[in-house]
C-alpha cells in the first residue's frame, strides 16, 4: 500500500551557518496568526541509489526513514523547481516492490544499495492563520551525514525548510522568504539533503550528460531528437506506471517520434541499425496504445451521450458503456504494467542507449544540415501527398477510412521530421509543423469516427444479447457516420491549403 503526496518546498542555508539557530518572528509575515512550537524530531534517514548514482542524476531521491510522524520508505519525483510528488510506502527491511517499479526505467538491472545515512534533529513549528488552519511547516534541521558507499568521511550542517500546507497557496512561500531573507538567511545551494551530503562527502552526483558543443551538423540535429525523446520515455515511464493524466499518450508520442526519425532520417541514421529498434518501438506504442484508445473511445462516446437529449436515451446506456469502459480498461491498465516490468521493454531502452552512444551515423550525417533536412522533409511531403490524393479518390467504405488512416500516419511523421528540422531551417519547418498539426487534427476526428462506430456496434451487440434497446447506440452510429463524411469532404480544400503553404 502506497500514498502520493504533493510536496511543495524551500530549503535554506546561511554560508556560516549563522542566523539558522533561531528563527525570525514569523507572526509578523502576513496571514500568519501564530507560530505552534511542535517540538523536535530525530530522524534516521538511509538513501539508496545506484553504485553509478542514476537515481541522484535524475533528481530522484528513494529514502528508509525512522523517526518523525511518517516513518517508512520514501521515494520523491521532480515534478518541478520546489515541487515533487512523494510516494510513501510502510517501513519494510527490503525495498518495496511498489517503488522498485517506479525507478526501473532507470535503475534496469542495478542494484540498489545505500549511499548515505542522514540523521538530523528535526525542530518543527507550525505556521497557523487565525482560524488554526496550517498554512505551512517551518523546520531547523541539524544534519549529520555518513557516506556509505561510492565515498567516504562525514559532514554535518544546519538548514532551515518551509514546506506548504496541503493545498496551499504557493505565494505564501514568497511571504515566508522574504522574511527569512531580511534575517540573513538565503536558499540552499543544494536542491536536496542528499545532494549536499553526495558532493561533500566524495564524488558529486552524475548528471545528465553534455554531449559535445551545440549542434552543427544534421547528424548532430537527429541525434538530439532522438536523445530528447529517449529521455522522454524513461522520465514518464513512473507517470505511465501510477496512471497519470495524459502520461500515456505522451509516453506514446515520444515513441512515435522515434520510429519517424529512424524513418524519416534514414539517409542520417543508417537503417540497419534503426530498423530493429523501430520495430520494438511500434511494439511499445501499440502496448501502449491499448490503453490510450480505449481512454479516447470513452471519452467521446461518454461526450456524444452527454449531447444527446434525453428522449433518444432507450435503456441503460450510459451504465453499459461504464461498465464496458471499466472492464476493458482495468484490463489494459494490467497488461501494460506487465509491459514495462518485462525484459524486452528494457531490452528496448538499453538498444536506445547503445544507438546514442555509439551513432549509426551515414555520409549524409556530417554534411550542410539544410540540404540534408530539407531532403528528408520533402520525401515525407511528397509521400504524403500521394497518400491524400489516394484517399481523396476512393469511393466512401472501409478502403477508403484504411487510406485515410495511412495518409494521418504519414501527416504524424511529416510533422515530427518538422519539428527537428526547426532549429536548422526556422519559419518554413515552424509552419510545416502548424500544418501538419491541423491535418492531423482533421484526419484524426476521422480515425476516431472509425473507432467509436466499431464500439458502437460491440456495445450494440451486447444490449442486444442483454434484451436492452439498441436505438440510442443506432443514433450515435448515424451521428459518426456523419462526421466522417464531413472530414472526407473537406479533406480536398483543407489538402490543398497546406500544399499552397508549403514551400521546400
Amino acid at each position: 500500500m502506497v500514498d502520493t503526496k504533493r510536496e511543495i518546498e524551500r530549503k535554506y542555508e546561511a554560508d556560516d551557518n549563522a542566523g539558522l539557530s533561531e528563527l525570525p518572528d514569523l507572526t509578523r509575515v502576513r496571514g500568519v496568526s501564530a507560530v505552534v512550537d511542535k517540538g523536535v524530531a530525530e530522524l534516521d534517514a538511509t538513501y539508496y541509489d545506484t553504485a553509478d548514482q542514476r537515481l541522484a542524476a535524475a533528481s530522484l531521491t528513494l529514502r528508509r526513514r525512522t523517526g518523525g510522524d511518517d516513518a517508512g520508505w520514501h521515494l520523491k519525483l521532480p515534478v518541478s523547481d520546489g515541487v515533487r510528488d512523494e510516494i510513501h510506502a510502510p517501513l519494510s527491511d527490503t525495498v518495496p516492490h511498489a517503488l522498485t517499479s517506479l525507478v526501473r526505467s532507470r535503475v534496469r538491472d542495478a542494484e540498489l544499495v545505500p549511499v548515505v545515512r542522514l540523521l538530523s534533529s528535526r525542530d518543527v513549528r507550525h505556521l497557523v492563520d487565525d482560524a488554526g488552519g496550517l498554512l505551512a511547516e517551518i523546520s531547523v534541521d541539524r544534519v549529520r551525514a555518513e557516506r556509505l558507499s561510492g565515498g567516504d568521511g562525514t559532514t554535518a550542517w544546519t538548514e532551515i525548510e518551509v514546506e506548504l500546507a496541503d493545498d496551499g497557496d504557493p505565494a505564501f512561500l514568497d511571504k515566508v522568504e522574504k522574511k527569512l531573507r531580511k534575517a540573513g538567511v538565503s536558499r540552499s545551494r543544494s536542491a536536496s539533503k542528499l545532494a549536499r551530503a553526495l558532493e561533500e562527502t566524495g564524488r558529486k552526483p552524475r548528471r545528465k550528460a553534455v554531449v559535445g558543443a551545440a549542434p552543427v551538423t544534421a547528424g548532430d540535429y537527429v541525434l538530439a531528437y532522438v536523445r530528447a525523446q529517449r529521455d522522454a520515455i524513461v522520465a514518464l515511464d513512473p507517470a505511465v506506471r501510477r496512471d497519470v493524466h495524459d502520461a500515456v499518450h505522451s509516453m506514446r508520442v515520444a515513441t512515435r517520434r522515434l520510429r519517424g526519425t529512424f524513418r524519416s532520417y534514414g539517409g542520417i541514421l543508417d537503417r540497419a541499425v534503426t530498423d530493429p529498434i523501430r520495430d520494438e518501438l511500434k511494439w511499445l506504442a501499440g502496448e501502449l496504445g491499448v490503453d490510450r484508445d480505449q481512454e479516447v473511445l470513452t471519452e467521446r462516446l461518454t461526450a456524444a451521450l452527454d449531447e444527446l437529449p434525453p428522449r433518444l436515451l432507450a435503456g441503460p446506456v450510459r451504465e453499459r458503456l461504464r461498465t464496458w469502459a471499466h472492464d476493458r480498461r482495468a484490463g489494459s491498465r494490467s497488461r501494460l504494467i506487465a509491459v514495462l516490468d518485462g525484459g524486452r521493454y528494457l531490452d528496448l531502452l538499453v538498444a536506445l542507449d547503445s544507438l546514442l552512444a555509439t551513432p549509426p551515423l551515414l555520409k549524409a550525417a556530417a554534411g550542410t544540415t539544410d540540404k540534408a533536412i530539407t531532403k528528408a522533409l520533402r520525401k515525407d511531403f511528397d509521400k504524403l501527398s500521394e497518400l491524400v490524393g489516394r484517399a481523396v479518390e476512393l469511393p466512401t467504405g472501409t478502403v477508403r477510412d484504411l487510406a485515410v488512416h495511412e495518409a494521418r500516419k504519414k501527416a504524424k511523421r511529416a510533422r515530427y521530421a518538422a519539428e527537428l528540422a526547426v532549429p536548422v531551417l526556422g519559419g518554413p519547418a515552424k509552419r510545416l509543423v502548424s500544418d501538419m498539426k491541423s491535418l492531423q487534427g482533421l484526419l484524426g476526428e476521422h480515425q476516431d469516427s472509425v473507432m467509436a462506430r466499431e464500439a458502437l456496434l460491440d456495445l450494440a451487440a451486447e444490449a442486444h444479447t442483454a434484451g436492452e434497446s439498441g436505438f440510442t447506440y443506432g443514433v450515435l452510429y448515424g451521428r459518426e457516420e456523419r462526421t466522417a463524411a464531413a472530414v472526407e469532404a473537406g479533406l480536398p480544400e483543407a489538402w490543398e491549403a497546406v500544399r499552397s503553404r508549403t514551400a521546400l
